[in-house]
């Protein structure tokens, strides 16, 4: 199916095309002026005369029109022009004057920008056209009379008044149409440069989720398979010399892995959007109880009431999980003390253990560097001492941004 034809009116052709148009009307009153001075019986000098001037006065509204692109040159054949025109009304008298000098003032309304320059264009075609209208009156008239001149003077200059209005009314319609065009392209390029960022932002959060899942899966599994681990263990060096030991350590691996289960749910629960059920008071003696369920690791606490953020509480929780796993896989330790502080601008998470400890410099792996990122996202810090034989400490300061009542 053939597509219908469109008109942009903010398209710069318009103008061409307008400006082709009028060259054409001008060709077409100039061929007009010259039949009608053959069907008059002009004298041959004068005929030959009128045809040189209206073919001249063509080419060069032609040239002035597509080839002139200065404001002095085009100015220049402007006044060649009213020289020719005056030409013609003398020897054929003042048929179509009004209409050629329309023509040609709307092709220099089209070049020149500026209202004010357009207007000063006026006024003097005006009187250009006034005093040529009345030569050519008084030349190619037998018996001229003051109220004739006068009257074809007026209806010129009204001819030329609409046209005037009717061209500054039409290019400031284009002109209009040519800011809107531009603006909407301006919007069009902002919401695509906002797209895009939306969508960078978009792949930005989706990675963070994902990290984010990593940490909790790696606490919440982590720990607790820890616990599990460190109690099968126990359970086959049991199993031959005391097996109703080892059957108790079995039973509390498997409590842990059901725990594990859960804690894994619960972590969906809550990338899924919902809230807490416990307090952070109740989460963390849930987990010191699981650690030492079953095994030879004891623990102790002072536990203040806090009610943060559901992500504050939740770092904290996968804190103190990934806290006690690395103190018992790579520490050894047998003991914990835990601390929870509420200042109430503040919260402040102390956990130590009785573990190896470290010879010199402490090395982040995934664990403690993930902790730290984390705590300093969160507007917080995470401070590690150690020293071999001593133990392990890591304290972990947060401020309560919102607090949950």
């Amino acid at each position: 199916m053939k597509g219908k034809f469109k008109i942009d009116l903010a398209s710069p052709k318009i103008i061409e095309y307008i400006r082709t148009v009028l060259v054409a009307l001008l060709v077409v009153i100039a061929i007009v002026i010259c039949a009608q001075a053959y069907a008059n019986g002009l004298r041959e000098f004068a005929f030959y005369m009128t045809i040189a001037c209206c073919v001249v006065l063509s080419v060069l509204e032609f040239v002035n029109t597509f080839v002139i692109k200065k404001f002095v040159p085009k100015m220049i054949f402007y006044g060649l022009d009213s020289a020719l025109i005056l030409t013609i009304c003398v020897l054929t008298g003042n048929s179509f004057m009004s209409t050629i000098y329309c023509i040609v003032l709307t092709q220099c309304y089209m070049f020149v920008e500026k209202f004010k320059d357009r207007t000063i264009l006026f006024g003097v075609s005006c009187l250009i056209f006034s005093a040529s209208f009345t030569c050519g009156y008084i030349i190619s008239t037998p018996n001229p009379t003051a109220f004739d001149g006068v009257t074809g003077v007026l209806f010129g200059l009204l001819a030329l008044g609409i046209d005037y209005i009717v061209a500054m009314f039409l290019l400031k319609f284009y002109n209009t149409n040519i800011e809107l065009s531009s603006a909407l392209k301006e919007a069009d390029d902002s919401r695509s440069r906002l797209e895009e960022a939306y969508d960078e932002l978009t792949k930005t959060k989706v990675y963070e989720e994902r990290n984010r899942i990593a940490k909790d899966i790696h606490d919440t599994v982590g720990h607790s398979m820890t616990t599990v681990i460190m109690q099968t263990e126990a359970a086959k060096l049991l199993i031959d010399s005391n097996p109703t030991e080892a059957k108790q350590r079995i039973v509390s691996a498997n409590i842990q892995a059901r725990n594990a289960l859960e804690q894994i749910r619960e972590s969906v629960h809550l990338l899924a959007g919902r809230g807490q059920s416990k307090t952070l008071s109740e989460d963390i003696k849930e987990i010191l109880a699981q650690t030492m369920d079953g095994t030879d690791v004891k623990a102790r606490f002072s536990l203040d009431e806090a009610h943060p953020s559901e992500e504050t509480h939740r770092f904290i929780v996968n804190s103190l999980k990934e806290l006690l796993s690395n103190g018992i896989r790579h520490g050894a330790a047998t003991a914990f003390y835990v601390e929870l502080k509420n200042d109430g601008g503040d919260l402040k998470l102390l956990v130590s253990d009785n573990g190896c400890g470290v010879n010199g410099e402490i090395g982040e792996g995934f664990g403690l560097r993930g902790l730290r990122e984390k705590a300093e996202a969160l507007g917080g810090s995470l401070s590690v001492t150690s020293e071999e034989n001593e133990g392990f400490e890591a304290c972990i300061i947060l401020p309560i941004i919102k607090e949950q009542t």
